[in-house]
């Protein structure tokens, strides 16, 4: 396997590691552009497939299990006690009051594609006790989709177009977001016309 030149291998793989890691307990990160862009870098010979893959992939394992074991230690008590701990639980509230506070094993999975998504199905696993063996699965299951997917995008949109790179990467982010918000609407109608069945219980967050 050769090994593209230039200073964008030395620098993607943590990057996109730390902010894929970071997206889990702050929705804000730039998360999926990273991984887009790449799959973007991929189509210009920049960047090796499998690492950029694995990269996504262990970012979103490692994220989801701490923000998971975080919660179920009962981590939002503990912030509300500071002023910027406050701020990271509203944070997490408001992504539970979008997306859902479903902790099914299908949201686990799914959700992650919904922006704020992952927080929001992570965290209500975390608060509803889902069995630890049974979030890892579901975990590494949505991660190798979510990395495959989101890789796809800037690969696809890097090779179809001879678009400048950060034409692409708006391109491909588009792309996600509207299939984001398409899968949105689909949990949102099966919620509302056949309620899921909740692991351990209802789930609520203090404000």
């Amino acid at each position: 396997m050769e090994i593209p030149e230039g200073p964008w291998q030395w620098l993607y793989y943590p990057m996109t590691l730390l902010m894929v890691v970071l997206d889990a307990p702050m929705p804000a990160a730039p998360s999926e552009i990273m991984v887009i862009g790449g799959g973007t870098l991929l189509a210009h010979g920049e960047l090796i497939l499998p690492l950029v893959v694995l990269t996504a992939f262990a970012g979103s394992m490692a994220g989801d299990v701490l923000l998971f074991l975080l919660f179920r230690g009962g981590v939002n008590t503990l912030l509300n006690r500071y002023r910027w701990g406050r701020k990271v639980d509203r944070a997490v509230t408001q992504a539970l009051e979008k997306a859902g506070r479903s902790s099914t094993y299908a949201a686990i999975v799914a959700a992650r594609f919904i922006p704020g998504g992952r927080t929001a199905s992570v965290a209500a696993a975390g608060l509803a006790d889902v069995p630890l063996n049974n979030f890892l699965v579901l975990s590494a299951t949505g991660s190798t989709i979510w990395a495959l997917w989101m890789t796809g995008l800037g690969l696809a949109t890097g090779l179809a177009t001879d678009l400048p790179f950060w034409v692409n990467l708006v391109l491909g982010t588009v792309i996600g977001i509207l299939v984001g918000t398409a899968i949105a609407a689909v949990i949102s109608l099966r919620r509302r016309s056949q309620p899921a069945p909740v692991l351990g219980g209802v789930v609520d967050i203090e404000e």
